[in-house]
């Protein structure tokens, strides 16, 4: 899930013959720019990404927080809710920054170890993203669909939490494996004008990728996480959020808040579609299509950077939908908001009072004083 797009830049490439080894011959090598955009594409590019980490930093964090702060906030829903804020600012912490660097300049050039931890990371935290969204789905179906049956306990529920991260790190351990730094010999990226000794005016190109034994390999496992991580949760999410709409419409009166929910509910949905079918039809293409060079420069340069911008968008926009839109989320946020505003004034009358009562405390003693110096002055 997380390969390097490969040597590609936004200019033609200047091919140099170059001798690797006496006994080879010449090899033709492949000169590549540092940078894949010029400035204002790639300030494009860091621009949308910053908006969406601050926004999935900021807006996980409240819910984390007022989850945290209130026990009365930790109910089921809540609990599965912060779960997914707190994966999602994983996605937002380990993803969205290396993927931006690896959107903007070519090759990978953080070294073996930030790549597979930071490859590894990338994967788990989104799995348990989307697993924790089909848990929301579950907690949700049970609760309207079948309201006279057994809730999912609090304590059921963290079990199911312990499941969602085994079952992640479980599902990413064949990634992590195989997600290694490769030297591409027929690839260097220029730092200086080539001459007659290009080698000097370049360095060596490394990418981080899944080397796997064979393509086919590479191809069933891209099917198993694509029908784990996409199709299958997406289809229990629909299916379930469709019998909770049809549910909430057979009851004799459909309140506002009703319909609310069930518009929620769609647009759940839809902005699941919307934000990783990109992605993963992109990463389908490159393991099943026979793409030409120029196709696949295309989609890693310019494609590639757009759907994991909006797979990314979906963990920004998650505790708006989760949190912000959910009554009990609301009024939460404003009794913590009210809380810290009430313990703002109350610091401040106090130490207003403790003022006061300091100069009401200096004026008696001076008064004390002077009074004691008359009276002494009148007894002698």
């Amino acid at each position: 899930m997380t390969d390097s797009t490969g040597p590609n830049s936004s200019d033609p490439p200047l091919r140099v013959p170059e001798s690797r080894a006496p006994q080879q011959g010449p090899v033709n090598i492949t000169y590549v720019e540092f940078y894949l955009h010029k400035p204002s594409i790639a300030a494009v590019f860091a621009v949308s990404y910053l908006l969406i980490f601050l926004l999935c930093m900021v807006g996980n964090g409240i819910v984390g927080f007022i989850v945290l702060r209130s026990r009365n906030m930790r109910t089921v829903t809540n609990i599965f809710i912060l779960n997914l804020a707190i994966s999602d600012m994983l996605v937002g912490i380990f993803c969205m920054p290396t993927t931006l660097i690896d959107n903007i300049i070519t090759g990978w050039p953080f070294g073996s170890v930030v790549c597979k931890l930071s490859g590894m990371v990338q994967g788990i935290s989104v799995s348990a993203s989307v697993f924790t969204l089909v848990a929301i789905a579950v907690d949700r179906f049970r609760c309207i669909v079948y309201p006279f049956k057994q809730k999912i306990t609090v304590g059921l529920s963290k079990m199911i939490l312990v499941v969602i991260w085994v079952l992640a790190v479980s599902i990413m351990c064949p990634s992590g494996l195989m997600l290694q730094v490769t030297k591409e010999h027929s690839v260097r990226i220029r730092t200086g004008p080539l001459d007659a000794n290009a080698a000097a005016a370049s360095r060596p190109f490394y990418w981080c990728r899944e080397n796997w034994p064979t393509q086919q390999m590479r191809k069933v496992y891209t099917t198993v996480l694509f029908a784990s991580i996409f199709l299958a949760p997406l289809a229990l999410i629909v299916i379930m959020y469709a019998r909770i709409g049809l549910t909430l419409f057979k009851t004799t009166s459909v309140s506002r808040k009703k319909k609310r929910a069930v518009k929620m509910l769609l647009v759940v949905a839809l902005l699941f579609v919307v934000s990783w079918l990109p992605l993963w039809t992109l990463m389908l293409l490159s393991d099943y299509a026979s793409l030409s060079a120029r196709q696949h420069r295309v989609l890693n340069i310019y494609v590639y950077p757009l759907s994991h911008w909006l797979a990314f968008f979906n963990s920004s926009v998650n505790p708006i939908i989760y949190g912000f839109f959910n009554d009990n989320f609301q009024r939460g946020f404003q009794a913590a908001f009210k809380f810290q505003l009430c313990s703002a004034v109350l610091e401040r009358q106090r130490t207003l009072s403790l003022r006061l009562l300091g100069r009401a405390a200096a004026g008696w003693f001076t008064h004390s004083f002077e009074h004691s110096q008359i009276l002494a002055v009148t007894l002698l």
